[in-house]
């Protein structure tokens, strides 16, 4: 049956309001629908989808956008997300339908049972990924999250809120914070580039000597980047006030690159932000937390492990997510799904479910399953 909305033009396009707890985020705005709607597409807008931005139904509809209910947004063809199912969602899953939203299945096991089960066609913006190893629809949210995890990371060292009581550029005299990032990539860069322009000492570490050398070329200062190791971590990790795990591997489960030792051997009150939780985290004692509870305390440690952190900032989210979706929203609905492929050959690589098969190679490794081939699905 999923043939059909693979190889046909999709007629209606749904935007849920999302129910993941402190999601305020939503998938358009009301520009992008004037775009969908102006190419003759039908967009259902869920009633109060845009209240957590402060966008109106009277901003969608004026649009072109028809305010619909829950089951008549999730009853289109294409359905656009920010966030994965909940579980209160998955009997609104269905096999004549695209799902189109970040999944990150390869930390959500139960999520990518009931995409298999509904035998639903999902892609996940986070694995969309150009021919030269860009991810265009996860770059802005990793922006976000990067330089959130530098803003959050030093309001948490604050001592009211449960830190050491440290200011994270020092002052006059006074020798500023010992910041760690772990992993060069957009949200690790951001991370780093964010405390060092608050006068942080700042380590960026990555594997990739290449990387590094690109990166260090364009920041001078308090910024120092060097080429990980176990080792290096084991003895940075101790020094550190804030560490910030920043480990991206595209489709699959984050590394553990923090064991609990290393954390046992922090200072008191220090902070970690772990923003590669949203795919499992690289720090062992990461557990997920909430934007209305974000810290939890192991080994004297603070932990701030939210998996949407750009949910806090949402209408900056918002507005960024939409942009670099649209193109991807068009060429979908306008033309179909296999007509989309060739247009933009990257969406190949964004499939992770088709017909109850599981087509994302890492996302199945990561979960010990066996995938098909994406294009093999397709057909």
């Amino acid at each position: 049956m999923h043939s059909s909305v693979l190889s046909a033009p999709i007629a209606s396009i749904g935007i849920p309001k999302e129910i993941k707890s402190d999601e305020l985020r939503v998938a358009i705005t009301p520009d992008g629908v004037r775009e969908l709607v102006t190419q003759g597409l039908e967009v259902r807008v869920q009633t109060e989808a845009g209240k957590g931005v402060g966008i109106e139904d009277k901003a969608f509809a004026n649009a072109g956008a028809k305010i619909v209910d829950r089951e008549r947004a999730w009853g289109a063809h294409l359905v656009v997300k920010v966030k994965e199912p909940q579980p209160e969602e998955y009997s609104l899953l269905r096999e004549d339908m695209v799902l189109f939203t970040y999944l990150h299945l390869a930390a959500n096991l139960k999520v990518c049972e009931a995409l298999l089960d509904a035998k639903t066609t999902s892609i996940g913006y986070e694995t969309v990924q150009m021919q030269n190893g860009s991810l265009p629809l996860l770059a802005p949210m990793s922006e976000i999250a990067g330089r959130l995890a530098a803003q959050v990371g030093s309001h948490f060292l604050e001592r009211p809120n449960g830190g050491r009581g440290i200011l994270l550029g020092g002052c006059t005299g006074v020798q500023p914070a010992r910041v760690v990032v772990i992993g060069a990539g957009t949200v690790g860069w951001n991370a780093a580039k964010l405390a060092a322009a608050m006068d942080a000492e700042v380590m960026l570490l990555d594997r990739s000597p290449e990387r590094l050398r690109k990166l260090d070329s364009s920041h001078r200062g308090r910024l120092t980047s060097i080429v990980s190791s176990r080792g290096l971590l084991e003895r940075l990790i101790p020094t550190a006030d804030l560490v910030i795990g920043a480990v991206l591997t595209p489709g699959g489960r984050a590394p553990t690159l923090i064991d609990e030792n290393m954390v046992m051997q922090m200072r008191s009150k220090s902070v970690i932000v772990d923003v590669s939780i949203d795919q499992g985290g690289c720090i062992a004692t990461s557990v997920e937390t909430t934007l209305k509870d974000p810290t939890v305390n192991i080994h004297e440690v603070q932990h701030y492990a939210v998996s949407n952190m750009p949910g806090s900032v949402p209408f900056t989210s918002t507005e960024a997510l939409s942009s670099v979706t649209l193109p991807y929203i068009l060429g979908i609905a306008g033309r179909g799904l296999e007509s989309a492929v060739t247009d933009k050959p990257e969406i190949v690589s964004g499939l992770n479910t088709i017909g109850g098969s599981i087509c994302h190679p890492s996302v199945a490794k990561s979960l010990g399953l066996h995938p098909r081939h994406p294009m093999a699905c397709l057909q």
